[in-house]
């Protein structure tokens, strides 16, 4: 089971949640590049989704063996890359978990969220990382960015190479659908009315799949970790083909 954190997590994040899956599953986490302990090359750039989903599978390519394949549970940006990688490494993806990925491209009104993430760019560049997050509170219910374990502070960065390019990130639909069958769209209970939220609706609805809700809010891994890993795991062993009957509205 692999878990990809997403924004300026590392795999810290997942550690109470791993803990719970171990009992039963093999679990891989890794701090995404860029961030804590996964240092870059060179001088920091803008950060691209496809490149991650490529750090992704030559992970699992090193950590499983011929021919085996993995779970996968993307959260936010993290989810993005989970649903690249499954369309690009099928031999590698058993079922994806994408929870409240952020392709905002993908919303009616995607070009005011655009403009809204470059302004929290551009505040960060104005005005430093306190600013910018509390401008960044409007996509999460108006209230404070959740507060999470890290290895390390990587919010500086985020903002800097990661908060644009990846809210502009907007997943293949077309190649999407020939996997929509391996695929779950997710998203938190407790964060059906944020923005955050709104793009695994319109995902689910594009690809004619149920959206399924998870304990907590956008972050709930981390805060309910027992009950969003049975989540989990009835959903990677739920019969072929019954996490993707379609149905309108909040996926139970």
């Amino acid at each position: 089971m692999l878990l990809i954190a997403g924004g300026n997590s590392d795999a810290a994040v997942f550690k109470r949640l791993a803990d719970v899956l171990a009992a039963d599953h093999r679990v891989i986490t890794y701090d995404p590049r860029g961030n804590s302990r996964s240092l870059l090359d060179g001088p920091p750039t803008d950060q691209r989704i496809e490149e991650h989903a490529d750090d992704a599978y030559r992970l699992l390519d090193h950590l499983t063996g011929p021919g085996e394949s993995a779970y996968v549970f993307g959260s936010c940006s993290g989810g993005l890359v989970a649903l690249e990688l499954a369309v690009r490494s099928q031999d590698r993806v058993r079922l994806t978990i994408a929870h409240e990925p952020p392709a905002m491209g993908l919303l009616p009104d995607a070009e005011e969220y655009l403009a809204f993430f470059d302004d929290v760019h551009e505040t960060f560049r104005r005005e430093g990382v306190a600013a910018a997050l509390r401008k960044l509170q409007f996509v999460f219910g108006d209230g404070p960015a959740p507060t999470l374990p890290e290895a390390h502070d990587n919010t500086a960065f985020f903002l800097a190479h990661t908060v644009r390019p990846v809210t502009r990130f907007v997943p293949d639909l077309g190649k999407l659908a020939g996997v929509a069958d391996r695929i779950v769209v997710a998203g938190g209970r407790d964060s059906r009315t944020h923005a955050v939220h709104r793009p695994a609706v319109v995902l689910a609805e594009r690809l004619g799949c149920e959206r399924k809700l998870f304990p907590g809010g956008h972050v709930g891994y981390a805060r309910h970790p027992a009950e969003f890993a049975r989540r989990l795991v009835g959903l990677f062993t739920a019969p072929s083909g019954a996490v993707t009957s379609f149905r309108t509205g909040a996926g139970g």
